[in-house]
């Protein structure tokens, strides 16, 4: 049941009344579509073994409620998924999965579907809506439905049935969407601040300052260790010096893709799955309408009138298009005439699409009744589909038909290979079975290692008490979609103490650099006290060297150390020009840094174009701490119980 385009409607309301919504109204698109794309984008191109499973299984278990509602341990599989696909998408392709620590992207994932339900709870309860039409024109005009610019029947279909979703589920998951993008949007669209605050911001950002600064540097030659303090710091700090917890796993790897040159395609099912492929095209036709809305303040008698009024005026040879820009309530295509561009089957309402497909081109319907209002449809084209020949999908149909035998084959596998591994004491009868091979890691640590040590996921399994102290093998684990391995430990090195040998000259080295920066900051705190009490001059030099003089530094200052400057900006104004301030500043090398505060420069008022900018930024931010509270409200409020 769909139309295309976002109209007033007595679903559309918010607690903040017509001004706000019309804003969520203007900008409804722009987050929608990112939203959209943002999902796409990062799982069109993975297709991970969670989800396999996932298919494969009815798992009903819930894993949270949240007031009184079910989050379900698929929901939150499938959430995990895409949690570890999009950072995979934004860290980019040289970044290692296996870094992932998948108690951290279970907790963040749950978290997500508890704060999701929660706004969408409070979306009902605030009354927001968004009307049927505004989800289809959100669909029409979503590039990755599109193909050469105009929605295409067929690219929707493919692109949800990779995202693993029926037309149904992704309309109700793109509404989800929306109705949370509207709570945000009436929320931290809402944020203000007074001239006042704006006035106040804009003289602290704009304030500079000017100071000067002198090195005391740090002397490690002048340290001078015993063997002894070495022995007693090494003594002091034991557990610092010891060989890492190490284990050396045997493990089993079971690969996807050693799958594929054990199946085969038949010619007929190549045949059912081209007639498949080629049923789901479908002509595209452009329609334009002019809709008159039935609501709360328009009767279904009265919009039927006004329609065949609109009517009447085209028999007698006004335009379509005119007449659709003055009177259609459609705001989305009304003012291009109604126009809704190309579409296939199965996008708009029932009723509008029947009447529709009974047109020809440039014929106007009689008035339609749709679950909108009344509308006036006009077919302004057609196309035919463009079916490709069986030869140029030959290669496609024959993966996709192989890789569909390869992912049963893989999950059967799958099963069969942590089902073995759970009943035997050993790995040897799992190889046998499934006539793998059974490797041997290098010793790894808790921080990880090369290979498969690489992976948190393994790591964490290595070191369990079920695998490291029980000798059980362990669960089947997923190094990548591809791949899984079951693992069991083969050897445990424990820690051990390291002989101060190995270790005294690093301990050397860093007793040395802490007792010369501790004697650099002793001096560095009498030169204060002296240039305090004036026994030393302010421009005098400091052990010989001259100070650094830099005037109106901003917060920005790029000439200056972000540390020296974050300090800076921190020092209290001095009383008066000569009684400056002082601080210090301790550099990565041990040395320090004097900070001498001169003066504080108030700046000029700020332009109205700087004010406007100040003003968009705080009200940004106000608002984005608002949303952030009201999140937080609702689940002070919440009933939430997580088993």
């Amino acid at each position: 049941r769909t139309l295309p385009t976002l109209h007033g409607c007595s679903l559309c309301k918010t607690v903040s009344g017509g001004r706000m919504l019309q804003n969520i109204r203007d900008n409804s698109q722009g987050w929608i579509a990112k939203t959209i794309i943002g999902i796409i984008v990062a799982l069109m191109a993975f297709t991970g073994i969670e989800a396999i499973f996932q298919a494969s299984t009815n798992n009903k278990q819930d894993v949270a409620k949240v007031n009184g509602e079910e989050i379900t341990q698929p929901e939150l599989s499938q959430a995990v998924d895409m949690q570890r696909r999009q950072l995979m998408q934004q860290l980019g392709k040289d970044f290692d999965a296996s870094l992932l620590d998948e108690k951290l992207l279970r907790d963040a994932a749950l978290k997500g579907l508890i704060d999701r339900k929660l706004l969408l709870q409070g979306a009902a309860d605030s009354k927001f809506g968004f009307s049927e039409a505004a989800l289809d024109q959100v669909i029409l005009q979503t590039p990755e439905f599109q193909v050469d610019g105009k929605f295409n029947a067929e690219r929707f279909d493919q692109v949800i049935r990779q995202l693993g979703y029926s037309r149904m589920q992704f309309r109700q998951m793109l509404t989800q969407e929306m109705l949370i993008g509207q709570v945000r949007a009436g929320i931290a669209g809402s944020g203000f601040v007074t001239d006042a605050e704006v006035l106040a911001f804009a003289r602290l950002e704009k304030q500079t300052r000017d100071f000067a600064t002198v090195n005391i540097k740090a002397n490690p030659g002048a340290v001078k260790l015993t063997d002894d303090e070495v022995k007693a710091y090494y003594d002091q700090h034991a557990k610092e010096f010891m060989t890492p917890d190490q284990v050396v796993i045997d493990y089993l790897e079971l690969k996807k893709s050693s799958f594929f040159d054990q199946v085969t395609v038949k010619d007929d099912e190549l045949q059912a799955a081209y007639q498949k492929e080629t049923a789901n095209l479908a002509e595209q036709r452009r329609a334009a309408h002019i809709l008159i809305e039935v609501n709360d303040k328009v009767t279904d008698a009265q919009a039927k009138a006004k329609i065949e009024e609109i009517q009447a005026r085209l028999a007698k040879g006004e335009k379509f298009e005119a007449l659709a820009k003055e009177f259609s309530q459609d705001p989305g295509s009304a003012n291009t005439g109604g126009d809704l561009g190309f579409a296939g089957p199965g996008v708009y309402d029932p009723d509008f699409e029947t009447a529709l497909y009974a047109l020809n081109k440039d014929q106007v319907s009689a008035p339609v009744r749709t679950t909108f209002g009344w509308h006036l449809i006009k077919l302004l084209g057609v196309e035919a589909p463009q079916v490709p020949s069986f030869a140029s999908l030959k290669d496609k149909l024959t993966r996709e038909l192989k890789t569909q035998q390869v992912e049963q084959r893989f999950v059967d596998a799958s099963k069969q290979l942590e089902d073995a591994a759970f009943e035997a004491s050993d790995l040897a009868q799992p190889a046998s079975d499934l006539k793998l091979t059974v490797h041997t890691s290098a010793p790894f640590g808790r921080e990880g290692g090369e290979g498969v040590a690489a992976n948190r996921a393994v790591v964490a399994a290595a070191f369990s008490p079920e695998v490291l102290d029980e000798g059980a093998n362990s669960s089947a684990i997923e190094l990548d979609p591809e791949t899984i391995i079951v693992l069991r430990a083969k050897e445990h090195l424990k820690p051990s103490q390291l002989p101060l040998e190995s270790v005294s000259a690093a301990i050397r080295a860093q007793m040395t650099k802490e007792r010369a920066s501790a004697a650099a900051k002793a001096h560095a705190d009498e030169l204060i006290a002296s240039l305090r009490d004036g026994k030393t001059p302010l421009d005098q030099p400091i052990d010989g060297q001259a100070w650094k003089v830099t005037e109106a530094a901003t917060r920005s200052q790029e000439s200056v150390d972000p540390t020296v400057l974050q300090a800076l900006f921190r020092m209290p104004k001095p009383a008066s020009k000569d009684k400056p301030t002082f601080t210090t500043v301790t550099l990565a090398d041990g040395s320090l840094m004097i900070v001498r505060l001169n003066g504080v420069n108030e700046a000029a008022a700020p332009t109205d174009e700087e004010k406007a900018q100040y003003r968009r930024f705080l009200a940004s931010r106000i608002g984005q701490q608002d949303f952030a509270a009201y999140r937080k409200q609702l689940e002070t409020k919440a009933d939430i119980k997580k088993f």
